[in-house]
């Protein structure tokens, strides 16, 4: 899952949304003496999350349709396209409006400022400018993202023309994310839960 999906899946912690908002950037196992308790909760559901979407059936479908052009990018693109249904469907996942959730969670990760990773630094304005969280809501905001990752990726990622995937076979992903992302935000509930 990406961004908004790890926010959203925090539940109403602030601290745990910190640190499962920056968990991609976070090395290492002694979280409690880097971060303090609740950022440190937020890191290891994070990883929990990653972990139990790489394992589901559903999004091993969706990575099985993109693997022949992306290969191992395709994890990072289903990612993406799962944030997409999450904020086109926003109205389902929440009472609050996602244009006033994604403000107030980037005030909130930019009020962490002094324990946020560089790569995170450097990413919240641009993030923050270009209002990711809402635009994903947008084909088009996909095209961004998935352009932007693929200029900073290693090698010749083409993830910028997986847009076109998500176009042509935008039914099929959708209905992938719709029958897991329930069973995800159940075990995310409760994940936090018991380990509250």
């Amino acid at each position: 899952m990406n961004f908004l999906a790890h926010l959203h899946l925090s539940g109403d912690d602030p601290q745990v949304m910190v640190g499962n908002f920056i968990g991609d950037f976070v090395r290492g196992r002694d979280l409690t003496t880097q971060f303090g308790e609740g950022i440190a909760r937020g890191i290891e559901l994070h990883r929990a999350i990653d972990e139990f979407t790489d394992k589901h059936p559903t999004v091993k479908l969706s990575k099985t349709r993109l693997w022949p052009s992306y290969r191992h990018y395709s994890s990072v693109i289903v990612d993406i396209f799962y944030d997409h249904f999450l904020a086109a469907g926003w109205k389902e996942y929440s009472h609050e409006p996602l244009d006033v959730y994604a403000q107030r969670a980037y005030r909130l990760v930019e009020e962490h400022h002094p324990i946020l990773p560089e790569k995170v630094r450097q990413m919240l304005p641009y993030m923050t400018r270009g209002n990711w969280l809402l635009n994903y809501a947008e084909v088009e905001g996909i095209h961004r993202a998935l352009t932007g990752m693929s200029r900073r990726a290693s090698f010749d990622s083409k993830m910028e023309q997986a847009v076109e995937d998500l176009r042509t076979n935008y039914q099929e992903f959708e209905s992938d994310f719709k029958a897991f992302f329930p069973e995800l935000s159940k075990f995310a509930e409760r994940w936090r839960g018991e380990n509250g």
